[in-house]
């Protein structure tokens, strides 16, 4: 299997009596306060050294939902350097697509967990993100479905890979500059 194009084959669908289904949830929760609380050195410890975190383009087409996310054209796709870079730049005074910073809120709904046939566990959660950048502008919202590979590393889990497809195939906010 690939990390592009997780597919359910093979995958057991845990339930709450499963304790890596609470970990799982308590992983999602913990990193949307971090992201909320701009910690961003937190939400780097979370990540797997080999991470890769990417968001396809998404495509209208007639009468489907099937194949609109194209597998070979993203909005990102980054790795552990480039994410780790992009921290970097955030805690700097020229990160001007954050000033003013954002204010915002990761929503993590309707998670289902699966474990997969090598141990790791994949999580699909529906993310509503509200952002809100000072006094003038309007608040935005992004809507999306997560699929989250995780993996244990020192009996913690680490994000390994997130794949995040946004509802509407045109973006609605000014920039990316926060994490998903």
């Amino acid at each position: 299997m690939t990390d592009r194009g997780l597919t359910p084959e093979g995958w057991v669908r845990l339930d709450g009596r499963d304790p890596d289904y609470h970990a799982v949830v308590e992983f999602l929760h913990r990193e949307a306060e971090l992201l909320d609380a701009r910690d961003w050195r937190g939400w780097l410890e979370l990540l797997a050294g080999d991470v890769v975190y990417e968001m396809p383009v998404r495509v209208t087409r007639a009468r489907s939902l099937e194949d609109s996310a194209l597998v070979d054209m993203d909005h990102f796709r980054e790795d552990r350097f480039t994410l780790e870079k992009r921290v970097e730049r955030l805690e700097t005074e020229y990160a001007w697509t954050e000033d003013p910073p954002s204010r915002t809120r990761h929503f993590v709904t309707n998670v289902r967990v699966f474990r997969l046939p090598d141990g790791d566990l994949v999580a699909k959660s529906y993310l509503l993100l509200f952002r809100s950048r000072g006094d003038t502008r309007e608040p935005e919202w992004v809507s999306a479905e997560r699929t989250d590979r995780l993996r244990r590393a020192d009996a913690a889990l680490r994000l390994r890979h997130r794949r995040i497809v946004v509802d509407e195939a045109v973006l609605r906010t000014q920039n990316l500059a926060i994490f998903l």
